[in-house]
């Protein structure tokens, strides 16, 4: 279960948190899914899921283009 980091986080564990998050955005999981209830660590880990998503529609027309070629 994840941990609580709502009155003592640092930057390891915002940066862990955040490659969480683009992990699980860039897999299509929910933002619901965020595993942290810590306010400014959920907010990195919300961070890095819309990061995983943009990437993945920024990828979407490579794929496509990649296909006709």
């Amino acid at each position: 279960m994840a941990q609580d980091f709502s009155l003592c986080w640092d930057i390891d564990s915002l940066n862990k948190a955040y490659r969480q998050g683009y992990m699980a955005g860039v897999m299509g999981a929910d933002i619901q899914q965020c595993p942290y209830s810590g306010e400014v660590v959920q907010a990195a880990w919300e961070a890095g899921w819309e990061d995983g998503v943009e990437k993945c529609e920024l990828d979407k027309p490579n794929e496509r283009v990649g296909k006709i070629a």
